[in-house]
């Protein structure tokens, strides 16, 4: 198990199997290295621990760059390629408003609660 400095992971074991739940650390997600350290982060849950489901809670985050948007774009491509599911829950509005300005929201799958985005793991 990685040590994670911008990320908590915990475990859920649902219907589809294990899904690792990710809560930020950071509440503003803005600075290009810090950025840079959470997908690396992000993406080792995928591709060295093979985790395949993930569920991203953002309640502690109130501002995201358009970097740290790229860094989604890419896990989720990452995450489809292991054949897995990627979930996005508890976005503040104004995050969310960014989602759907970017037309994001049709790409991820947002729920509003963490219950919303575990239930059909």
């Amino acid at each position: 198990m990685a040590v994670n400095r911008r990320i908590e992971v915990t475990g859920f074991s649902g219907s589809a199997g294990e899904v690792a739940m990710v809560r930020f650390l950071d509440r503003k997600i803005i600075d290009a290295a810090n950025i840079q350290e959470l997908g690396d982060e992000l993406f080792a849950l995928v591709e060295k621990e093979q985790r395949k489901n993930l569920l991203l809670n953002f309640a502690s985050v109130e501002f995201l760059s358009s970097a740290a948007l790229n860094k989604l774009i890419i896990l989720d491509k990452k995450v489809k390629a292991a054949s897995g599911k990627m979930r996005l829950c508890n976005l503040r509005p104004e995050i969310y408003e960014v989602f759907a300005i970017t037309r994001l929201n049709q790409l991820f799958d947002i729920k509003n609660t963490e219950a919303d985005a575990l239930n059909g793991f």
